[in-house]
């Protein structure tokens, strides 16, 4: 079974994500924007290694520090549908945690279905603390490694997937984006083709809790000096209320002033 796209709407979106765990929006950017992202990234992925593991996947390789290397996704971390719904699932304050690339090659096994929430020691059910977006740079299918989900998995307590677990497959276009909360059960299908599927994700976390990824450390100041202000916060140069995260008793922006 597939998943049904809603509409691009900050309150439709957020009332699937709450209901169902997920919410998929067609076509958010065009095929051509997508299509040229997926070259623009063709020389990193040239430069980057397949998986350590089964979970990374020994077919697929995973752009790190992304925001380091291109500059391809810096308005769409900051897309006023994405921050409207992060506003509504997360609340006022969050950060970038996990921005990942991901090319799935050919022979490559369906990932175990696991949330991305789950390296936090904090007993369920919780208030969201993840929201990952998904966005498409190839067609997702069936037969290419679509993202597996558990609907309704996020309300889960004690209760995991196993063989007899239901499954959607989150099939859609290139320059579609899926939201799915980081309490839901998902994964990265199997690659049955003879062509890699790329996407990109953008997982976010709440302000209060460490990013899966040290971009204070990922990312070069000389190259976050010139991003925009909101970027800057989600990369971790921000304070969650009243004073988490400051630096030498200031904000942590005053650290990107040039001497």
């Amino acid at each position: 079974m597939s998943v049904t796209a809603v509409k691009p709407e900050i309150d439709e979106v957020v009332a699937a994500i709450k209901e169902d765990g997920f919410a998929l929006i067609e076509g958010l950017i065009d095929a051509d924007r997508a299509a040229k992202i997926r070259k623009e990234l063709t020389e990193v992925l040239e430069k980057t290694p397949e998986g350590r593991n089964a979970f990374e996947g020994f077919n697929t390789r995973r752009i790190y520090a992304l925001f380091a290397k291109t500059r391809a996704f810096d308005d769409l971390a900051t897309h006023p549908l994405v921050l409207g719904v992060l506003d509504g699932v997360l609340g006022e304050s969050y950060q970038l945690s996990a921005p990942v690339g991901i090319e799935i090659g050919p022979g490559e096994k369906a990932q175990v279905l696991h949330t991305d929430d789950g390296i936090y020691p904090i007993a369920r059910p919780h208030d969201e603390l993840v929201l990952n977006t998904m966005w498409a740079l190839d067609d997702f299918t069936e037969a290419n490694g679509a993202t597996r989900i558990v609907p309704g998995s996020h309300k889960w307590v004690d209760q995991r997937p196993d063989e007899t677990t239901e499954t959607v497959m989150a099939e859609m276009p290139a320059g579609s984006v899926l939201f799915f909360a980081g309490s839901v059960f998902h994964g990265g299908g199997a690659n049955n083709t003879d062509r890699p599927r790329f996407g990109t994700i953008l997982e976010y976390v709440v302000g209060w809790l460490r990013p899966q990824e040290n971009h204070i450390l990922a990312v070069p100041k000389d190259i976050v000096r010139d991003l925009p202000e909101r970027l800057q916060e989600l990369l971790g140069y921000n304070i969650h209320p009243p004073f988490v995260g400051y630096v030498d008793g200031r904000h942590p922006r005053r650290a990107l002033e040039r001497a």
